[in-house]
């Protein structure tokens, strides 16, 4: 247990996204509003170094906001399989020829 002490995770809460042409970005400055395509019911997802790890619901407390994780999000098997990294399995690999018709 003492190793996983010193171990850092990014944690992000992803509100909600957007899509916009590329100019729109570039034309943006300071104080400007992005209008994200979700409300304040919806779900948030929670990534752990960019992989998403949970799913919540925002809480908010007088001036404080913070989600409750309400559903957590599995591995997927063969990730699980003792001895298997990840992208071990993902493909499988053949023997011999391979006929491409």
């Amino acid at each position: 247990m003492a190793v996983l002490e010193d171990l850092k995770v990014n944690l992000s809460v992803v509100l909600g996204r957007s899509h916009m042409p590329l100019h729109m970005l570039l034309r943006m400055g300071r104080g400007a509003v992005i209008e994200l395509e979700s409300t304040e019911t919806d779900m948030v997802e929670i990534l752990a170094n960019d992989h998403p790890i949970a799913r919540g619901q925002i809480v908010v407390t007088g001036n404080r906001i913070s989600v409750e994780i309400t559903e957590l999000i599995r591995k997927a098997e063969v990730v699980r399989t003792p001895g298997v990294t990840i992208g071990d399995g993902a493909v499988q690999i053949l023997d011999g020829p391979v006929d491409l018709i």
